[in-house]
């Protein structure tokens, strides 16, 4: 009998597992063992870090930038919390003096690196120092009522920090209950503001609204004459017969007045009789000469 050769063997049927076969082949950066997977594994671990520093160096809290800048606030008595300083700094006049102020007043400061400061301060100009104050802690509208006969002062689309600075001084000169202002389209109480106001910002109660309309109304019901401010009113800041009463003095912005139903919820309209035709008031100027006349007439100044 003859032996049956390998080539005489039965061919036997392919199985039905290895004929599904297996599946769709992966991305080359889902492949363990290709280069293109260590490449996507780096990239992600970039953006991770990039992102953690992004965490890091990006403050919650509100930063103003600039030798200048931070030696003015301090001046001014900002409620500054931390100052923060480029390590290896060339250290000038403005530098001692933000160093032996912050000393004296207890303020912590801090050496850090560009990239630090960088993030603190937004990509600004720092110029190696950053200064952070907290975001201010704004009051209730009802908060501003406490005095017998308040006068408290609202604005109507005052975008400009530097007016809104303005304002909270000239509020606190002449002896107003508190300024409203809207949550939107509106300037904060922020560095800026701080640094305008003198220190008022730290003796006026700012309280913010969501609805500027709503809150005037509410104010009415308190039994408070809401009065606007308008260029073109035929009554003037001298003359109108509810000064001595509990008010809410509105100022529209620069640009476009009071808004439509800021002016329609208004009691009474005034402006502020001036020489000349061909000139405008400033609208913190405006606000100031309207707060010393009903000062004046309510006899908080001497005359």
């Amino acid at each position: 009998m003859t032996k049956r050769g390998s080539h005489d063997r039965p061919s036997r049927k392919p199985s039905r597992r290895r004929l599904q076969g297996k599946g769709p082949t992966p991305k080359a950066e889902e492949r363990t063992h290709h280069p293109a997977y260590r490449r996507a594994q780096q990239a992600q671990a970039r953006r991770s870090a990039r992102a953690r520093r992004d965490r890091q160096t990006t403050p919650r809290f509100e930063a103003i930038s600039g030798r200048n800048t931070v030696v003015e606030a301090l001046r001014a008595k900002v409620p500054i919390e931390e100052i923060y300083i480029g390590q290896r700094l060339e250290v000038d006049e403005r530098v001692r003096e933000i160093v032996a102020v912050a000393t004296k007043a207890d303020i912590p400061v801090h050496e850090v690196t560009k990239t630090d400061l960088d993030g603190f301060s937004h990509d600004t100009n720092h110029q190696g120092v950053v200064a952070r104050i907290h975001p201010y802690e704004y009051y209730k509208a009802a908060d501003l009522l406490g005095a017998k006969t308040p006068l408290i002062l609202a604005l109507d689309g005052i975008t400009d920090p530097h007016n809104l600075g303005a304002a909270l001084r000239a509020a606190s000169a002449f002896g107003a209950d508190g300024v409203v202002i809207p949550a939107r389209r509106s300037a904060s109480v922020n560095a800026t503001a701080w640094k305008v106001s003198a220190g008022a910002a730290a003796r006026v109660r700012v309280a913010r609204v969501t609805n500027l309309v709503r809150t005037l109304e509410e104010y009415k019901k308190q039994g408070l004459f809401v009065v606007g401010l308008d260029g073109d009113a035929p009554d003037t800041v001298g003359d109108f017969p509810v000064a001595k009463e509990p008010l809410v003095v509105v100022l529209g912005s620069e640009d476009a007045g009071l808004s439509r139903l800021v002016r329609e919820t208004c009691d009474m309209l005034v402006s502020i009789p001036i020489a000349s035709e061909m000139e405008s008031l400033n609208a913190s100027v405006a606000l100031g000469v309207t707060l010393y006349e009903l000062a004046r007439t309510r006899g908080k100044v001497k005359t």
